[in-house]
């Protein structure tokens, strides 16, 4: 199995530099609103919590695709979107259940995590530790958190 990034959203203190970290990789400029992982502020919970790519194994990003424009990398085993072929369809903007597959404005293609290589500049800017690169099946958060959240929000709208 690839490895990927693992969230620890109680780490997060919202100082985006994830964000900026992987807009400079990706593009060569400090462009919050280019990166491929965003940071996500949850007022119920006066918390946050960064999200991007989780490099599903089913890829529905990559079977939705009609021109096989998303292709794992050799390198770094990342679902990966090949420019030259996305057609700007979105199809994989809506086939992914998690939303972090994105269009880029300025070439109104896909745009998704590609793991920098595999060395992710999110993981190595991140000055809380809150994301970590390994075996994904290591440390499962996404569910109890998620949960944690549901609960929180569920009480806070019943007071």
């Amino acid at each position: 199995m690839t490895n990927a990034l693992r969230i620890l959203p109680d780490r997060c203190t919202g100082c985006m530099q994830c964000e900026l970290a992987c807009s400079w990789v990706q593009t060569g400029q400090f462009q919050p609103s280019q990166s491929l992982i965003r940071v996500n502020v949850f007022d119920e919970e006066a918390s946050y919590a960064p999200y991007t790519c989780v490099q599903c194994d089913e890829a529905w990003c990559m079977n939705a695709c009609p021109v096989n424009a998303i292709a794992i990398d050799e390198q770094s085993g990342a679902k990966i979107i090949l420019e030259q072929l996305c057609i700007g369809c979105h199809l994989c903007t809506i086939a992914c259940p998690f939303g972090t597959v994105w269009t880029l404005p300025q070439n109104d293609k896909a745009a998704k995590c590609n793991l920098c290589g595999g060395q992710p500049a999110c993981v190595t800017s991140c000055p809380t530790q809150a994301i970590e690169f390994g075996d994904p099946t290591q440390g499962d958060w996404f569910e109890p958190w998620g949960e944690k959240v549901n609960q929180r929000f569920v009480e806070a709208h019943n007071h």
